[in-house]
C-alpha cells in the first residue's frame, strides 16, 4: 500500500504527501489508475472528504489528472520531473553525504562563531547572569520611544514605506554627525556616515571591502571573537599584538604588523581588559597606518560609559589622513534588538562601502531610523546617556565591594574605569581550571565567563568576563558571594 497514516499530521496532508511521494519515486509511474476516493478511504479508515481534499491539491498542483468516467491517473508529465530524485536507498545516502562548500563556508564552519553569553536557549536562565553583552534594557525610556513610534506611523510617508538610500535615513545620519562631533571628538559630515544593521554588519562589510583572502589583518591579543570570525571567514591571516595596562603596546606594530592591510582596535575601552589607549599611542597608530597604506579599523563599541577621567577623543577624530573607519552601535547603550550601527568613512571608502551595504541588504529598516533620528534630535538620547552613566556606575562600585569582600587578594580587576564589564584575574587559578568553575557556578545559579576564548593563544593564568548591567546590586552581591562559596 502506497498510503501510511500516522499521528505526526493532519489526515490529507498524510494521504497528499504520500501519493505525491509514490509519483515521484517512480512507484506509481506515469498513466497508472489511482483507487477512486470513495475505495481508498474506505481502505484506509478515513473519511471521503479527507481523499478528496488530497486528490484536489494533487490535481491543483499537475501530479493527477482527471478523466470524467474513466477515474483518476498519474500525470504524463509531472512538474517536478525534471528534479526527480533518486531511489530512497540513494537518498539516504546523499544526506549523509556532505554538501559542496564555497572556500568562504568552509572557512566559516572550521571557526563557528560563538553565541554571546545569555544567548544559550537549551537552559533555564541564570538567576545570577553575569553576562558581559546584556545592557540593562529595563532603563531604557520605553513610554518615549512608543510615543515616537507611534507619531511616525501617524503620518507615514512614500519615504518610509518604501526603499530608502542604502547609506541610511539622512535625519538620523546627521543627527550622528552632530552628536559624534561634540560627544567623541570625531569632526565628520553626515556624507561620510554609513547606517548598518548593527557593528556586526559595519565588521563584515569591512572586510567585504578591504580583504582578499591570504591578506593580513592585525588585531589586539586579547580581542573581540565576533571581529576574528569575521576575518578569518574573509581568508585573512591574523597578527596578534600584545596588549598591556594601557592598550595595544604600539611599539610592537612596526615589526609584527608589517603588510597588514587593516588593524581592528578598541582603543577607548579595550575589549577584553578594558584598557584606553594614551593619545602618544594613538598618534603613533596613525602614524604607522599612514606610512603603512593600511586603515585602522576603530570600534568605539561602549565609549559612553566612562566613570573616572576624561574621555580621550576617538582615533577618527585625530585623522587627518582618512587612515581611520569608525564603528558606532546604539546596542550596549538603548537595546541589542535595535540593531542599528553606524560607519563614519574617509571619503574615498564611502562609495565602495555604500555598494557593499546595498548588495548586503539594501538598506537598514526605516522606521528604526526615522525614530531613533527623533530620539537623539530631541534630547531623548542624551538624557538617557547620562542616566545609564550614573545607574552602572553605581552597579560598578556594588561589584568592585562585592570581589573586595568576598574574593580579596585572591583576583586582581583590570577595566573597571569604563564600559559595561570587568575582567579579574585569579592570582590562583590556572586558565585550565576556568571550564570546570564555570560549570559548578552556573549549577549553582551563577552566570561567569572565561576569558580564554577571546585569545589567539589562551593565557596561562584564569580570568573572567564580568557584566554587570543586567543585575542590580542586590542581586550582584549575592552572585559574587555564590561564586565565592562556588570557587
Amino acid at each position: 500500500m502506497f498510503v501510511q497514516l500516522d499521528d505526526s499530521s493532519v489526515l490529507y496532508r498524510q494521504v497528499y504527501d504520500s501519493v505525491r511521494r509514490a509519483i515521484l519515486e517512480g512507484r506509481l509511474p506515469a498513466r497508472e489508475r489511482l483507487p477512486s476516493t470513495r475505495s481508498l478511504a474506505m481502505e484506509l479508515g478515513v473519511s471521503r472528504r479527507t481523499v478528496l481534499l488530497a486528490y484536489d491539491q494533487l490535481l491543483a498542483e499537475g501530479y493527477i489528472v482527471g478523466k470524467v468516467g474513466s477515474g483518476t491517473f498519474v500525470a504524463p508529465e509531472l512538474p517536478d520531473s525534471p528534479f526527480l530524485g533518486p531511489s530512497s536507498d540513494k537518498r539516504a545516502a546523499t544526506r549523509s553525504a556532505p554538501p559542496r562548500l564555497s572556500r568562504y563556508n568552509r572557512r566559516l564552519v572550521s571557526n563557528p562563531p560563538v553565541p554571546p553569553p545569555g544567548w544559550t536557549l537549551d537552559r533555564e536562565p541564570l538567576r545570577y547572569d553575569f553576562s558581559y553583552g546584556q545592557p540593562a534594557v529595563d532603563w531604557f525610556p520605553q513610554d518615549v520611544w512608543r510615543r515616537l513610534i507611534v507619531r511616525s506611523l501617524r503620518t507615514p510617508s512614500l519615504g518610509l514605506l518604501g526603499f530608502t538610500p542604502p547609506e541610511g535615513f539622512a535625519p538620523l545620519r546627521e543627527a550622528i554627525a552632530k552628536y559624534l562631533r561634540h560627544a567623541r571628538g570625531v569632526d565628520c559630515t553626515p556624507d561620510e556616515v554609513l547606517i548598518v544593521g548593527g557593528s556586526q554588519q559595519a565588521l563584515d562589510l569591512a572586510a567585504r571591502v578591504l580583504l582578499d583572502p591570504g591578506d593580513r589583518v592585525a588585531l589586539e591579543e586579547p580581542h573581540y571573537q565576533g571581529a576574528r570570525q569575521i576575518f578569518l571567514a574573509a581568508g585573512a591571516k591574523l597578527i596578534g599584538l600584545p596588549v598591556d595596562a594601557e592598550g595595544l603596546v604600539v611599539s610592537e606594530v612596526a615589526v609584527r604588523a608589517r603588510g597588514a592591510r587593516l588593524m581592528y582596535i578598541t582603543p577607548s575601552h579595550q575589549f577584553p581588559t578594558g584598557a584606553t589607549l594614551p593619545l602618544p599611542r594613538r598618534l603613533t597608530l596613525l602614524e604607522w597606518a599612514e606610512r603603512a597604506d593600511a586603515y585602522l579599523l576603530e570600534d568605539d563599541y561602549d565609549s559612553e560609559f566612562r566613570y573616572s577621567g576624561r574621555p580621550v577623543a576617538a582615533i577618527r577624530g585625530l585623522d587627518r589622513a582618512g587612515r581611520v573607519i569608525y564603528i558606532g552601535t546604539f546596542s550596549k547603550v538603548l537595546f541589542p534588538a535595535l540593531r542599528v550601527g553606524y560607519l563614519v568613512l574617509p571619503p574615498v571608502l564611502v562609495r565602495p562601502f555604500i555598494a557593499a551595504k546595498f548588495l548586503a541588504d539594501r538598506h537598514t529598516p526605516t522606521l528604526e531610523q526615522q525614530v531613533l533620528a527623533d530620539f537623539i534630535k530631541e534630547g531623548h538620547f542624551e538624557r538617557h546617556v547620562r542616566r545609564s552613566r550614573t545607574r552602572a556606575a553605581a552597579r560598578r562600585a556594588a561589584l568592585l565591594l562585592a570581589l573586595r569582600d568576598h574574593l580579596g587578594d585572591r583576583v586582581s580587576v583590570s577595566g573597571a574605569d569604563a564600559g559595561l564589564h570587568t575582567l579579574v584575574w585569579f592570582r590562583d587559578v590556572p586558565n585550565t581550571r576556568i571550564p570546570g568553575l564555570v560549570q559548578r557556578a552556573a549549577a549553582a545559579g551563577v552566570g561567569v565567563y572565561s576569558v580564554a576564548p577571546y585569545y589567539l593563544k589562551p593565557p596561562r593564568r584564569g580570568g573572567l568576563l564580568l557584566g554587570y548591567a543586567s543585575l542590580n546590586e542586590r542581586a550582584i552581591r549575592q552572585g559574587i558571594c555564590i561564586l565565592a562559596s562556588v570557587l
